[in-house]
């Protein structure tokens, strides 16, 4: 009989969750294993849609179910297509359409996959819910948090920030102390050394070609002849050339902006009204402040205006400091030194050393 609780491990057949749930078990909790499927590859038209990768495909949920059976614990396996896609994927096409640069994972961890599993968990009877993410939970004055997970070049802070005190209050992260290598050799050691050495996706799930544009253009009928051949213009408003579309580029790009200016060129803003898509230099990306809405507070219920901090601005951003203050519904961020890229859509997480203040969604600069 479990002394520790009823947890439900979400698996995804990969070596991270594979051996969440292994250690959880270990340690004696009574673990139900739950695959969630999010999508279906064969509706996503691309060119990958008939050899399904990534999460959701039918080797791993075996994967993930051999290693429960094997173990003595259930699976399951449960279907939120229709949840993830409702959700996920038309915020990720309607942000495009708005000239934004979408965030799927934090959208499904905030509003999809933690709310599934606690769900099913109350269903289920399980006291706790877990996954295989790098980070950890920390507590404090009755505040439940993200920390950083110990190996910094795993670690997924940054996309949990969405995540509320109920979810958090009954999350667990087995791996949040520890590094990438001892889970790899912790796979051997459960006797799993095909599990430790596989590959991991760094794709979008539902976009397993890693082609966004051709996702959008298969999303969006008619799409393509809508907005091509808007401007490309400079700073001032001066005419460079023609593009392919706005949805089709983000703030920071360089690459494959097929125009010849004698000299590196990059996507500075993108204006979805006119289909006008601003270039400029490098320097041209530096700004200072932002505007951060539909913002989630961990840590501390709300924090004062000129609060320091280091925010993030992407996922593999080291991060910059910064002071906050509140802002119409959100929170102004004024880095003390210009930032490089900040681009619409994104998330912006604030630390406090290796803990978690809070993020929202980044809106259009200031």
């Amino acid at each position: 009989m479990s002394t520790k609780g009823k947890v439900l491990m979400a698996m995804s057949g990969g070596i991270d969750s594979t051996v969440a749930a292994l250690m959880l078990h270990k340690e004696g909790y009574d673990v139900v294993g739950i695959t969630m499927k999010t999508w279906d590859y064969a509706s996503s038209g691309g060119a990958n849609s008939k050899k399904e990768t990534g999460c959701c495909n039918i080797d791993s949920f075996n994967d993930a179910r051999l290693a429960a059976v094997q173990n003595g614990f259930p699976h399951f396996i449960l279907d939120i297509r229709d949840e993830f896609g409702d959700f996920v994927i038309e915020n990720f096409v309607e942000e495009y359409i708005a000239g934004r640069t979408p965030n799927p994972c934090v959208m499904c961890n905030t509003h999809i996959k933690w709310r599934a599993l606690l769900k099913r968990a109350d269903a289920l009877g399980c006291e706790f819910i877990a996954t295989g993410h790098y980070a950890q939970i920390g507590e404090q004055n009755g505040r439940y948090f993200i920390r950083k997970g110990l190996d910094e070049n795993k670690d997924q802070s940054y996309a949990l920030w969405g995540l509320q005190q109920d979810l958090l209050k009954r999350t667990l992260l087995p791996l949040g102390t520890y590094r990438k290598t001892q889970i790899r050799q912790m796979a051997f050691d459960f006797g799993y050394p095909e599990l430790a050495k596989k590959n991991e996706s760094y794709e979008i799930c539902f976009v397993p070609d890693n082609d966004y544009r051709g996702f959008l253009k298969r999303k969006v009928p008619g799409l393509e002849q809508q907005v091509e051949g808007g401007n490309f213009v400079d700073n001032n408003g001066k005419f460079l050339g023609k593009h392919k579309g706005y949805p089709f580029y983000t703030v920071g790009q360089r690459k494959g902006l097929d125009i010849a200016l004698g000299k590196p060129a990059f996507v500075t803003k993108i204006i979805p009204e006119t289909n006008t898509v601003v270039l400029g230099d490098e320097q041209d990306l530096r700004e200072i402040d932002m505007y951060v809405s539909k913002i989630n507070w961990m840590k501390y219920d709300s924090v004062y205006d000129g609060f320091e901090a280091v925010t993030k601005i992407r996922y593999k951003d080291s991060g910059a400091l910064s002071s906050l203050s509140t802002y119409e519904n959100g929170i102004k961020v004024r880095f003390f030194e210009p930032v490089k890229g900040i681009a619409p859509g994104q998330s912006a997480v604030f630390y406090e050393g290796n803990d978690v203040i809070g993020g929202g969604i980044i809106q259009r600069n200031m």
